[in-house]
């Protein structure tokens, strides 16, 4: 099943759920740009406000999804250095959701700031200097920007161009602007397969190698839920900033594995490797962010101590919400089984090969 017939099938359900129920009542219909629109989690973003009542716009180059965006206004452009199809036109709420320099930020920001009324800016918790002194959270020390090129993604730079970024939009809207600090973003569409090789690779049974321990914290958020966060955003006027993220110990490696073998019925046994392994032999760093091979999960020793703890409290009392972990697997499971035949190998993970030649050194319990 494509993503689209994933959304389309989710928001009928909901539609009469909706009309169905005299306690829902919707709120005024505004008009909200996104700057972006496509990709990943963009369509999620669409369907969330239109499902809303909501007036959306897309502005994008128009390359990607070109059949995901039906019934939706797209005006065609492109953020570093062509906006003419924006100007003279207003609207209630812009989502910045493919912002990555400041430069870019900065260009749609003042062409943007005298047009509406209210900035969502999507960055992430790469802002963030470290992990160290969990939990982790708004208040943070950020990254260091350093001698780096801020005109384009390269190296490390990812994090402190995130910072200006925010730095940009904060003084443009001042009080009007609402930072949104995703962590890794899970779910159908997840096109990097970080959360997704956890339950695929349970799903493939055999013996199955695991980082850490089974108590390890980690954390993600379910692209739905990001969108729905962004929806109250748009609606409530909701504005500073805030970490999107599970609680603090919501998930751990352990309760996602076991979770995974619920979903899929598999009878996976599972082999746990300590952090100082997986660094002697380079599947994990002793440093900030989870390895490519062993995804989601980083090492609880130094910079990366509060990896999987970052405070989501200022979040939830705006209104983020979590769906079950089961039903986050459970639909990306499926998502992943209908993608084409090219893109069933995975981006992230261990290859069978390089799992087999860690289980062989691996020491017997």
């Amino acid at each position: 099943m494509l993503r689209r017939d994933v959304l389309k099938s989710a928001g009928s359900a909901l539609l009469a759920a909706a009309a169905s129920s005299p306690a829902i009542s919707r709120p005024k219909t505004l008009r909200v740009l996104i700057l972006g629109g496509t990709g990943f989690i963009g369509p999620h973003f669409v369907h969330a406000l239109t499902e809303g009542g909501h007036t959306v716009t897309l502005f994008n180059r128009g390359k990607r999804d070109p059949d995901a965006k039906q019934g939706v206004e797209q005006l065609l452009g492109d953020r570093n250095d062509n906006l003419k199809s924006l100007e003279g036109r207003d609207w209630d709420v812009v989502v910045d959701n493919s912002g990555y320099t400041p430069g870019q930020v900065k260009l749609s920001t003042d062409l943007l700031r005298a047009h509406s009324k209210h900035y969502i800016f999507i960055s992430s918790i790469a802002v963030y200097a470290d992990f160290q002194n969990p939990p982790i959270d708004e208040s943070h020390a950020l990254a260091p920007i350093g001698d780096m090129r801020q005109d384009k993604l390269e190296g490390d730079n990812y994090g402190p161009l995130k910072v200006l970024c925010e730095g940009v939009v904060e003084k443009a809207y001042g009080k009007l602007a609402n930072i949104i600090r995703p962590t890794y973003i899970a779910g159908p569409g997840d096109f990097s397969d970080r959360f997704t090789y956890w339950p695929f690779r349970m799903a493939q049974g055999g013996e199955m190698l695991a980082p850490g321990t089974p108590d390890d914290p980690i954390q993600f958020i379910d692209v739905r839920d990001l969108a729905d966060f962004v929806r109250v955003s748009v609606e409530k006027r909701v504005t500073g900033k805030f970490n999107l993220c599970t609680p603090p110990r919501w998930a751990t490696m352990g309760k996602l594995l076991e979770a995974s073998r619920r979903v899929t019925g598999a009878d996976t046994k599972v082999r746990w490797a300590d952090a100082k392994f997986l660094i002697e032999q380079k599947a994990a760093e002793d440093a900030m962010w989870a390895s490519q091979e062993i995804p989601i999960w980083a090492p609880p020793v130094g910079q990366s101590l509060g990896h999987g703890l970052v405070a989501s409290a200022r979040a939830e009392a705006k209104g983020l919400k979590f769906r079950p972990l089961e039903t986050t697997i459970r639909e990306t499971l499926e998502w992943q089984k209908g993608r084409p035949a090219d893109k069933q190998k995975l981006r992230s993970g261990l290859t069978p090969e390089r799992e087999a030649e860690l289980l062989a050194k691996l020491p017997k319990a």
